[in-house]
């Protein structure tokens, strides 16, 4: 998989690389725990957790092809240089079938805690569809040449797309309620780090190659980075400063949605005068 430079530079990829996948890995749990804990989904954008099930299946489809598939590797360096590094890692294999299984089984908890009136929009179904066809005809057409390299690109480009597309639901739920309860904000910051982590972990390796093919040949991994980062930048100042969650006397968060105006026991009061 090409040789580093330098021992020093080499371990600190390492180092970045799973500081990353135990950052990005570790941000399915707090939604996870906090769904659990209310016993409820309110708040959570279902269209989300579909599209982000196309994303990192997509992902997973990508890596694992990339890191395992010797036919794949000889394909990318006859590309990119006979001594370019495979741009993905043992920790981006691990995050991707990680994230995969969070997210079904976020999906699983929509099926049997709260929903409220919320539903998977037709636009997220019909982006779902075309998805996937898009992907089953790549798939024949790649078929009869064995343009293995260029399919795994058509899933890292797919993942890209999911990637900015999934989050605009969410922000734009949190916009409309004005608030971002039912959203955990500790799986943002743990994003967060992990996209750090890991458009970090592309520059040591930049550095130590003395060459940028590798955020190009990997545009994907790029891209995933930064979009992940804006993203999460956004959701932190929802949740911080412009919807955030009123305190009790006493310091404690309130969790509940806004009341009415008027309670239900005042309004049967007001029908007996």
């Amino acid at each position: 998989m090409g040789s580093w430079n330098s021992v020093s530079m080499e371990v600190l990829y390492q180092v970045l690389g799973w500081i990353a996948f135990f950052s990005w890995s570790f941000s399915f749990y707090p939604q996870a725990i906090l769904n659990y804990r209310r016993k409820s989904v309110v708040g959570l954008n279902f269209d989300f957790l579909v599209l982000n099930v196309t994303k990192h299946s997509c992902y997973l489809i990508y890596n694992a092809s990339l890191f395992f598939s010797p036919v794949i590797q000889r394909q990318y360096r006859e590309k990119y240089g006979s001594d370019e590094m495979i741009p993905v890692g043992a920790n981006d294999v691990a995050f991707s079938i990680h994230a995969v299984i969070l997210t079904f089984f976020g999906l699983f908890q929509v099926l049997i805690y709260d929903r409220g009136t919320q539903k998977v929009s037709k636009t997220c179904t019909a982006i779902s569809s075309v998805v996937w066809a898009t992907a089953l005809v790549c798939i024949i057409t790649s078929w009869p040449n064995q343009s293995w390299l260029w399919l795994i690109s058509v899933f890292n480009t797919i993942q890209v797309i999911m990637t900015t597309i999934k989050y605009i639901p969410q922000a734009f739920m949190n916009f409309k309620r004005k608030s971002t309860i039912g959203w955990s904000i500790e799986k943002i910051i743990l994003d967060l780090g992990g996209g750090v982590m890991n458009f970090a972990q592309m520059g040591v390796q930049a550095i130590d190659q003395g060459t940028l093919v590798n955020f190009y040949g990997n545009v994907g991994k790029t891209l995933l980075s930064l979009e992940v980062i804006f993203f999460d930048l956004i959701f932190i100042f929802q949740h911080f400063v412009f919807y955030p969650a009123k305190k009790e006397g006493t310091g404690r968060t309130i969790i509940q949605e806004r009341t009415p105006l008027v309670a239900p026991a005042d309004k049967s009061r007001e029908d007996n005068v």
